[in-house]
């Protein structure tokens, strides 16, 4: 039996996506993309799986917009719009019962069941932030980053 459970958690592993890794997206379904909006706001998108944590992508996702701040230029950046879609489920879950009838003694009995959930899709994220980009002194507010210290603290 743990063989056979051990099996399936390995096929289940082998279908599963490949690390999310900061690195552009590139047509798979892990990493970054951008989207330019007008000349100074970015939407920026950040996929990752059931290995990291929505705060994780996001962290992942801030990375990105300093980086784009820093090569366009620019000092700091401002989120003006951020949002996630996805679950934190693990792509494996086992699950087991156990039964018991009572009756007379032909008629009781007991039963143990184990289960395996394979969900190959589950734990799929996404963090989409919506940016403007600054120059100069950074305003003090919630939301705007310094670019150079969000790569301090990325490192």
């Amino acid at each position: 039996m743990r063989i056979l459970i051990l099996s399936l958690a390995l096929m289940a592993g082998a279908c599963a996506s490949g690390p999310t890794v900061y690195a552009p997206a590139n047509g798979s379904n892990r990493g970054y993309s951008e989207q330019q909006i007008e000349n100074d706001r970015i939407r920026i998108r950040f996929d990752g799986g059931a290995d990291v944590s929505f705060q994780e992508l996001e962290d992942l996702a801030l990375r990105r917009a300093a980086d784009l701040t820093l090569e366009r230029g620019g000092d700091w950046f401002r989120v003006v719009s951020r949002s996630r879609d996805g679950d934190s489920e693990r792509p494996v879950s086992v699950g087991g019962s156990v039964g018991q009838t009572f009756g007379n003694s032909r008629y009781s009995g007991s039963s143990v069941g184990l289960g395996l959930r394979l969900n190959p899709g589950a734990g799929d994220k996404t963090i989409f932030l919506e940016i403007v980009i600054g120059s100069g002194t950074p305003a003090s507010a919630p939301d705007v980053y310094d670019a150079r210290e969000v790569m301090r603290w990325q490192s």
